[in-house]
């Protein structure tokens, strides 16, 4: 399967190989293609050996936590320092809260305290927002808290290609990464190369061009945004859609 090109919707990508993935399984494929060249990865969590079946392949290397945010993340914190790559998976967003400390004093600060003797590279793989039943506990968005913290890096990917490619950038490098999906993309599909490819951090993507405004979304709200700026098309207003992706 070759991606399309497009003009003014800006899903476009240059002609490539590729097939038609989920946005989930994209992530997923990262991880066991990333764990197979590298057996420092791990995962672990609560209950991720009966959530995340789809990590089999790797089952050696997934734990299954008890419940104690705090706990886990300190001990994969320990574990990345001293050479390990743990993808630690935090069941909703809203108990992020629960690990700000470990986030905060330890993870994203340790090159610093150390004088750069030392790096933590982690994956906190999280779910966030709102979906039908989830409660008002369960569906907050806390990108925008950790977005200011120094040495933590923020990954939001909005499509199948972007979750793979910063996925395996996440998994290269030498940073704490908080890699957040959206609950309401679980579902949607789209192209994603078969190439090893990686995105790199701080690069945005032109989803859609335009010349009159600018709209910057991400996430479900990337998609509405598109949608709205078709529709202004039709009134003479350009509208450009920019997704940062992190």
């Amino acid at each position: 399967m070759m991606s399309e090109k497009k003009s003014k919707s800006g899903w476009s990508r240059q002609a490539r190989q590729g097939n038609e993935m989920g946005y989930l399984e994209a992530v997923d494929e990262g991880i066991l293609e990333e764990a197979a060249k590298n057996p420092n990865i791990f995962v672990m969590g609560e209950d991720i050996a009966y959530k995340y079946k789809h990590l089999e392949a790797i089952s050696n290397r997934v734990i299954s936590t008890p419940i104690s945010e705090a706990g886990f993340t300190g001990v994969a914190i320990g574990a990345a320092i001293t050479g390990m790559r743990p993808i630690v998976i935090i069941n909703f967003i809203d108990l992020v809260p629960l690990i700000m400390d470990q986030l905060l004093n330890q993870a994203a600060n340790i090159r610093y305290s150390s004088g750069g003797q030392f790096s933590c590279p982690l994956v906190i793989l999280v779910p966030q927002g709102a979906t039908r039943g989830a409660g008002p506990q369960h569906s907050h968005s806390l990108e925008g808290w950790l977005i200011h913290i120094p040495g933590l890096k923020v990954a939001v990917p909005s499509t199948p290609e972007d979750g793979k490619g910063l996925m395996r950038t996440s998994l290269r490098g030498q940073d704490p990464v908080v890699f957040i999906q959206h609950k309401a993309l679980r579902r949607i599909k789209g192209f994603c190369p078969t190439e090893d490819y990686t995105i790199p951090f701080g690069v945005a993507r032109t989803v859609r061009e335009g010349s009159d405004v600018t709209i910057v979304s991400w996430h479900d709200m990337l998609y509405k945004s598109v949608e709205v700026a078709d529709e202004l098309e039709k009134e003479g207003i350009s509208v450009e859609v920019i997704d940062p992706r992190t």
